[in-house]
């Protein structure tokens, strides 16, 4: 299987080529405004692009995709039916939870994983590659205070989820460099703390000037920090970036 990807150096957000083989099938699976590179490496393995999927409809990870579809003759554009409702394009197939795509041989499921965004899907390739865009990266989570966003609750389930997949899965996050499972199960602060092998902080914070409790700080994959917390108004739960986050 071929897998190439291209990182936006300003959203640091990867969009990706996946192939069966060169001179076979494959699929664009997000935009990140730099795909280029994805589309000559395609051109030049002789890969039939056949599906351009969609995890979720944030513009950092739609970016340039009309442009590269129009080069390549406008293949299917494939989403959630809440994802499809909010993009500018016309959604030619609609794919939710557990439903498979087949391309050469490549078989494609989509696994339902909102919180950071409600249609939000992970996509798992042949059952050894998952994409899973803003839901779990290397050492962190996705947000869950992004436009669209369903949820603490969800994002939790979701990510839990896919550590139900075996250890050696390789993770294409939609942010910076792959990990796998396994790598996410034993060192994933999150995910520690998710499982039970780890307590959960109360220090006092405050964030869009409302009060809240810090359940969790932990390093993120912009070099930054995200924050797992608890508004003191209302006991919602969230995780947002750290740079919403007034330490006292």
């Amino acid at each position: 299987m071929i897998v190439e990807r291209t990182e936006n150096p300003n959203w640091l957000s990867n969009a990706y080529l996946v192939a069966d083989e060169a001179g076979g099938k494959g699929v664009l699976i997000d935009g990140n405004d730099d795909l280029g590179p994805l589309l000559e490496r395609a051109e030049r393995d002789g890969i039939e692009i056949t599906h351009v999927l969609v995890t979720h409809p944030h513009l950092d990870h739609v970016a340039g995709l009309a442009e590269a579809r129009e080069r390549i003759g406008n293949p299917p554009l494939v989403a959630h039916a809440e994802a499809a409702a909010e993009l500018d394009e016309e959604v030619a197939e609609e794919i939710g939870d557990g439903k498979k795509l087949a391309t050469g041989g490549l078989e494609i499921e989509a696994i339902s994983t909102p919180g950071h965004a409600a249609g939000h899907l992970a996509f798992l390739v042949d059952g050894s590659d998952v994409f899973t865009a803003d839901v779990l990266f290397k050492g962190t989570v996705g947000g869950t205070m992004a436009p669209g966003a369903s949820g603490f609750a969800d994002l939790k389930a979701s990510v839990m989820r896919l550590m139900e997949l075996p250890p050696e899965t390789r993770v294409r996050p939609g942010h910076r460099e792959p990990t796998t499972i396994g790598e996410e199960w034993e060192g994933n602060p999150f995910v520690r703390i998710w499982r039970g092998l780890e307590e959960t902080g109360e220090e006092d914070v405050t964030v869009w000037g409302r009060p809240a409790t810090l359940k969790l700080w932990a390093p993120d994959y912009d070099g930054g920090n995200k924050a797992w917390i608890v508004f003191g108004d209302d006991g919602t739960e969230a995780i947002v970036g750290g740079s919403q986050v007034v330490r006292n």
